[in-house]
């Protein structure tokens, strides 16, 4: 055990990686891009679902009991990854997904698909780029996570009061543009973060594939955020 620690020691302050390190970072982008077609496909599918839509759209109940399920999974498994198995961890992100994609159908009601399309290649576009600069940075972005959560905050905070009490069209296109803003920059935090606690890994064991799984559910959430925002300034109602 103490051979192993020794040799973590020294690939960190060397930078070199584990040979489980390639197969990890591999896993949160595979886990992550599985979990965006399970979305696409269940947004669509409730889209075009005469019976689901209706519900969906007829029943606030619904709607908002989806959206407080999507914050207690998210919630669950990330403050109880140690405690749940690999496979519960899987299939939690798995119901999140799907449940965020029915939540998501209501946007096919508001844009056309050749619009959602195009700000999807946008984001794609945009998170891949910050993602690759977090990844091979050689500058520290710990400190500006702590700034842009905090932005985060401000930034929900702002949309409530929004919605509830300013209801206004221009004051939400310009909290658009700040989280973009925002959600681009924590891709690459985000990324820089997993890479440097796989890099720890010395094996692709549970332990190292739920920190892999968590990675995959915090670039997602900035992918869809980043898209929402996105389409939010592109896109056009129909």
């Amino acid at each position: 055990m103490e051979q192993q620690d020794l040799e973590r020691l020294i690939r960190e302050k060397e930078g070199i990686a584990s040979a489980a390190f390639p197969a990890l970072m591999r896993k949160v982008y595979v886990w992550m891009t599985l979990a965006l077609i399970i979305t696409g496909v269940t947004a669509y599918g409730v889209a075009h679902s005469e019976v689901l839509m209706q519900k969906v759209l007829e029943s606030r109940g619904i709607f908002w009991g989806f959206l407080l399920a999507e914050l207690g999974l998210v919630w669950i498994i990330s403050r109880f990854i140690d405690r749940l198995s690999l496979t519960t961890a899987t299939l939690l992100f798995i119901v999140y997904s799907a449940l965020n994609g029915a939540t998501l159908s209501v946007i096919f009601m508001v844009y056309s698909p050749a619009v959602i399309t195009k700000v999807f290649f946008i984001t794609a576009g945009t998170f891949g780029a910050m993602a690759a600069f977090g990844y091979f940075t050689k500058a520290d972005l710990s400190s500006l996570g702590k700034l842009l959560i905090m932005a985060l905050v401000g930034i929900i905070i702002a949309s409530l009061v929004n919605l509830f009490l300013i209801k206004s069209s221009t004051f939400d296109l310009i909290v658009s543009y700040i989280g973009v803003l925002v959600f681009v920059g924590l891709t690459a935090y985000d990324s820089q973060k997993i890479k440097n606690l796989l890099l720890e890994a010395d094996d692709v064991n549970e332990e190292s594939q739920k920190i892999a799984l968590i990675g995959s559910l915090a670039l997602y959430l900035d992918f869809i955020n980043l898209f929402l925002y996105l389409l939010k300034i592109f896109g056009r109602e129909k």
